[in-house]
C-alpha cells in the first residue's frame, strides 16, 4: 500500500508538472542512479566502514562464535550463507547488505560482539538474515528510486511551472518543490520502519527465541545512546541500514524516523514470547541476561 501511494504520488506530480514526457525522464534518471547503487552500494558501505571479512578460522573466540552463529542460522533458515564481516567500532550495531540472498553480507561491530551473549547475538543476526531473506534491499531500492524521481521532479518545478504568469504558478511550483520531497520521505521512512518490524518478527522465528532479540535491542539501544559512531555521523545516509539508529539511541515513531521506537519493538517481541513487558532503561543492563565478562567474552 505504501509503495502504491509513493507510485501514485510520483505519477500525479510528474503529470502535473511535465506531462507524460517529464514523468518518464525523471523516472529514467532516478532508476539509472539507483540501479547503479543497487549493484554497488554493498561494496561501498562495507569499504566505508572498513569492514573485514571473517569466518570460523579468524580472530578471537567471539569472532569465531559469531561466524558459526551466522552459518548455523542461515543453514537452518534454508538460505545461502552470506559473507560475514566485522567492523572495528565501539558502538554496538549490525547491518545486512547485498542485492539478493545469493550476494548478501552481514556485518557486526566489535562493540556488539563485546556486549552480547551468544543467544542475543543469534537474535540480532537472525534479524539481519530476515532482511536478506525478505529482499528488503530490493524493496528499499525501489522505494529510493521512486522517492528520488519525485525529488527530481520537484526540483524541476520552477522550470515547468515557474514561467506561468501570475503568482499562482510560482507559488504552486515552490509548494511542490518543498512538499513533494517531504511527502516522499515520509512514505519512504514509513516503509523502512515497516521492514524493521517484519525483520524482528521473522528473525524471532528464525532464532526461535524472541526474548533474546528483545534483550539484545535493550543493550544495543543503551550502547548507541552513549557511544558515538564517527563513520555514521559522517555518512548519516547509512543509518537506516543498522538494527538501531547509530545517530541516536532514542526517539519515537514519528514521521521522519527511519527506525521504529525501540520500546515498541521490544514490546512486540515479548508479546511473541509470552513474556511480561519490560521498560527500556537507558542506564540499566539487560533485564534478561548478564553480559559476558570482558569485551570479548
Amino acid at each position: 500500500m505504501l509503495l502504491a501511494a509513493l507510485t501514485g504520488l510520483f505519477m500525479g506530480i510528474g503529470y502535473l508538472l511535465g506531462g507524460g514526457v517529464g514523468m518518464i525522464i525523471a523516472f529514467a534518471v532516478a532508476a539509472a542512479t539507483n540501479l547503479w547503487a543497487y549493484w554497488n552500494s554493498d561494496k561501498m558501505v562495507l569499504k566505508m566502514y572498513n569492514a573485514q571479512e571473517v569466518d570460523e578460522t579468524h580472530g578471537s573466540g567471539a569472532v569465531r562464535r559469531y561466524a558459526e552463529n551466522v552459518r548455523e542460522l542461515a543453514t537452518n533458515a534454508g538460505m545461502p550463507i552470506p559473507k560475514i564481516y566485522v567492523i572495528q567500532n565501539d558502538q554496538p550495531n549490525a547491518f545486512a547488505t547485498g542485492r539478493n540472498p545469493e550476494n548478501a553480507a552481514v556485518a557486526a561491530t566489535t562493540g556488539l560482539l563485546g556486549i552480547l551473549t551468544d543467544q542475543e547475538l543469534a537474535g540480532v543476526m537472525a534479524h539481519e538474515l530476515a532482511h536478506v531473506k525478505n529482499r528488503d534491499t530490493l524493496t528499499m531500492t525501489i522505494t529510493a528510486t521512486l522517492a528520488g524521481a519525485i525529488t527530481m521532479l520537484a526540483n524541476f518545478a520552477l522550470f515547468f511551472r515557474g514561467g506561468n504568469r501570475g503568482a499562482g504558478g510560482i507559488i504552486g511550483a515552490i509548494a511542490i518543490m518543498i512538499l513533494a520531497p517531504m511527502a516522499a520521505a515520509v512514505v519512504q521512512m514509513a516503509i523502512s520502519r515497516g521492514r524493521e518490524y517484519e525483520a524482528d518478527r521473522m528473525g524471532a522465528e528464525i532464532s526461535g527465541k524472541p526474548e533474546h532479540l528483545a534483550s539484545a535491542l535493550v543493550k544495543i539501544s543503551n550502547g548507541a545512546a552513549r557511544i558515538p559512531n564517527a563513520v555514521a555521523e559522517r555518512h548519516p545516509e547509512t543509518g537506516q541500514m543498522m538494527i538501531i539508529n547509530p545517530l541516536t539511541g532514542k526517539g519515537r515513531d514519528n514521521l521522519f524516523s527511519t527506525h521504529p521506537a525501540t520500546q515498541n519493538r521490544i514490546d512486540r517481541l515479548l508479546a511473541m514470547a509470552g513474556s511480561t513487558r519490560v521498560r527500556l532503561d537507558p542506564d540499566g543492563p539487560s533485564p534478561f541476561e548478564a553480559p559476558r565478562r570482558g569485551p570479548w567474552g
